[in-house]
Formats: C-alpha cells, sequence, structure tokens
C-alpha cells in the first residue's frame, strides 16, 4: 500500500494507492473521496464482526460508532482520507509487541494485523476532560494518526510534562499523573493552564500544537444559534 500525505500540516489529506486484496479500517466519516476499485463494509466493530460494547465504549472516547472497512478489488485503487479538525497526519509504523495510546478523535486509520480496543485511563481522564476511554492499539501494523495543528513526537527518558488538551498519543512504556502546572492551584488556573499531565518512564509522546477544547470555547460564543 502506497500512502502520501498532502497539504500539510494545516489541512492534511492522505492519498492511499491500494493493490488488489488490500484492506485497511477507518474512522467513520473519513473518506472524502474513492476509486470504483474499492469494496466498503461497515461495521461497528472489525471486518465481518459486531460489538455494541465496543462501540459503545468508542463513543465515550470520542469516536464514532461505525468503522468503515475498504477492501481493494482491482490494482491502483485510490482513497482519500481526512479528519474533521484541520491538522497534520502522521503515519506510524506500529511494531508487533508494541501497544499505543491514542486519544479519542485522533485515529484515523490502521491496517496488518491490528487490534483495536478501549482502554480505561482512570478518572484522571474525566477531571482532565478528556473522556473515559483511550483507543488502544496493539499487533503488527500500520496507523495514520491527526492532530489539530503540527504534531511533534518526544521521547521521554524520565519525566516529561504536558498540557492534557494537547495529548495525541504515548507508548504503553508511559504512564500520567494529573498535578496542577504553577506552584498553586489558583496560580494553574488563573495563568490559563490548569491541571498538566506528567508523564513518566521511557517511550515516544505525540503532541499537538493546538487544543480543540480550547479553540471550541473562544468559537462557541460567536457562533449564532439556529
Amino acid at each position: 500500500m502506497k500512502t502520501e500525505i498532502l497539504q500539510r500540516p494545516a489541512n492534511t489529506i492522505v492519498k492511499l494507492e491500494l493493490n488488489a486484496g488490500e484492506e485497511l479500517t477507518a474512522e467513520g466519516g473519513s473518506m472524502v473521496a474513492m476509486s470504483p476499485g474499492l469494496s466498503v463494509e461497515t461495521t461497528t466493530h472489525k471486518r465481518g464482526k459486531r460489538s455494541l460494547r465496543k462501540a459503545g465504549k468508542r463513543l465515550l472516547a470520542g469516536e464514532s460508532l461505525f468503522m468503515n472497512h475498504y477492501k481493494c478489488e482491482a490494482d491502483k485503487a485510490t482513497l482519500f482520507l481526512a479528519p474533521t479538525l484541520s491538522g497534520d497526519i502522521v503515519h506510524r509504523p506500529l511494531e508487533n509487541g508494541k501497544t499505543l495510546i491514542v486519544q479519542g478523535s485522533s485515529f484515523v486509520a490502521h491496517w496488518g494485523n491490528v487490534d483495536m480496543d478501549m482502554k480505561w485511563q482512570g478518572f484522571k481522564s474525566l477531571i482532565a476532560k478528556e473522556g473515559m476511554f483511550w483507543i488502544k492499539l496493539s499487533g503488527s501494523g500500520e496507523l495514520l494518526l491527526n492532530a489539530f495543528g503540527a504534531i511533534y513526537p518526544v521521547d521521554v527518558d524520565g519525566e516529561y510534562i504536558v498540557d492534557t488538551g494537547h495529548i495525541v498519543a504515548f507508548e504503553e512504556g508511559l504512564d500520567f499523573k494529573l498535578s496542577k502546572a504553577g506552584s498553586s492551584w489558583m496560580g494553574s488556573f488563573m495563568g490559563g493552564e490548569g491541571f498538566v499531565a506528567r508523564f513518566k518512564g521511557k517511550g515516544r509522546l505525540w503532541c499537538q500544537s493546538h487544543n480543540q477544547s480550547a479553540f471550541g470555547y473562544i468559537l462557541g460564543p460567536m457562533l449564532r444559534p439556529r
């Protein structure tokens, strides 16, 4: 499968070129356009399988209820995918035995032998307003992840601090706890930071340059009611 990431970083779209027999799974609503050589099956879980329990968890993680499974029936079929929010997309290989924890709404697509499940991150996620469940991707294959704004990796070895609204994904070797950004809780909230995530361990972390919650807070009062 050939992957080409276009128009980055502000309005990124992915062009995928598939050969006969190749398959991929994408977030519902991410398809922009495709050639006639592709068939699509929509389920609440894997191709040919349905799971309302896992679909319900995806909703709580901020993802779509449905997954679209594309199968190529002719060589050089093309598929264009894009996220809802403007921003960058990263193409990440997932090595066998590795697990990636992905923030809700940051998953675009996967292919290969990848298992997708939901992971409970504890009440710290609810306090940080990041959703009850996060996406857990494990196995061996390829991933497409998106961000609001630019996306960049950080190799953590010890401790690293990130504003909760800027987390995209992290390797399972890392864990985080919530804490105040400044020396006092009042200073943290008055400074506009509030909670931050203090990551500990060794592994890679992906961050996004913009915060969709903060953007929505500013944009909301400007929208006229229907």
